[in-house]
C-alpha cells in the first residue's frame, strides 16, 4: 500500500469509526460501498479494506445481498484500543471513562498483589523510575510528559503480575489515561494525594507486601473514580 493509500484507508477509517460509535449510522444502518467510495472519494478498494477492519472490530457486519449492516453497539470489541478512542471522542466520553476506569479498579488491584510476589527485580526498579518520574512531572502543567511515565508505571504493573489476561489489557489502560488526559478529564496538575500513592505501590511491589499493593491500588482507583465525579458527571 502506498502512503497516499495508507492515508486515503486511515482517513475513511476514522471518519467511519467515529460516525459509527457516536451513533451516526444507527444499529441496522446499511452502508453501501459504491456511496462510501464517492462520499470520500477514493477507490472500492479502499472502502473494502476499510470495511474489513470495522468487521474485525464487529462494529459492522457484511452479508451477501444484504450488504454492510451496522451492528449494535453490544456486539462491538469495546476492548479494541481504537475502539475505546474513538468512544472517548464521542458525546458519551463520560459513561466509557466510568465503564473503563471501574474495570481498572477491579483489575488493577488484584494485578498491583500478584506483581507484589512475581515482579522481577528489574520491573521493580522500572516501576519504581516511573512513580519517580509522576513526582518530577506532576507539577507545572506537564500532563503529557506526566501521561508517558503513568502508562509505564501501568502497564509494569499488569505485565508484572504474571498473568497473560491483565497484561494484555495494558493497551486498555493507556488509551484511558491517553483519552482523559486529551480529553481534559484531568486537572491541569495531577491530585499530589494519587502521585504519592502510586511510589507507595512501587515500594509496596519492591517489598513484596501483596496486600499493601492491591490496598493502595484500590485507593487509587476509588481516586480516579471521585475525579470522574468531578471533572465528567
Amino acid at each position: 500500500m502506498t502512503t497516499r493509500a495508507r492515508g486515503l484507508h486511515t482517513h475513511v477509517l476514522e471518519s467511519l469509526g467515529l460516525a459509527i460509535t457516536a451513533g451516526e449510522f444507527p444499529p441496522g444502518s446499511v452502508l453501501r460501498t459504491d456511496e462510501l467510495a464517492q462520499r470520500f472519494d477514493v477507490s472500492r478498494t479502499v472502502v473494502r479494506e476499510v470495511i474489513r477492519v470495522l468487521e474485525s472490530m464487529y462494529l459492522v457486519e457484511s452479508r451477501r445481498r444484504v450488504g454492510v449492516t451496522v451492528q449494535p453497539a453490544e456486539q462491538w470489541n469495546v476492548y479494541d484500543p481504537q475502539v475505546i478512542r474513538w468512544r472517548l471522542a464521542g458525546a458519551d466520553r463520560p459513561r466509557q471513562l466510568r465503564s473503563l476506569t471501574v474495570l481498572r479498579s477491579a483489575v488493577e488491584p488484584v494485578a498491583a498483589g500478584l506483581a507484589a510476589l512475581r515482579a522481577t527485580p528489574a520491573q521493580c526498579a522500572d516501576l519504581t523510575e516511573q512513580a519517580l518520574g509522576m513526582v518530577a512531572t506532576s507539577r507545572g502543567r506537564q500532563l503529557e510528559a506526566y501521561l508517558v511515565h503513568d502508562v509505564a508505571f501501568h502497564r509494569i504493573v499488569l505485565n508484572a503480575s504474571g498473568n497473560e489476561m491483565f497484561a494484555r489489557l495494558g493497551d486498555v489502560v493507556a488509551e484511558v489515561l491517553t483519552g482523559r488526559t486529551h480529553h481534559q478529564v484531568m486537572f491541569p496538575d495531577p491530585d499530589p494525594a494519587a502521585v504519592t500513592l502510586h511510589v507507595r505501590v512501587a515500594e509496596a511491589v519492591r517489598a513484596r507486601d501483596a496486600a499493601e499493593a492491591e490496598r493502595l491500588t484500590r485507593e487509587i482507583a476509588v481516586g480516579a473514580l471521585q475525579e470522574l465525579d468531578v471533572l465528567a458527571p
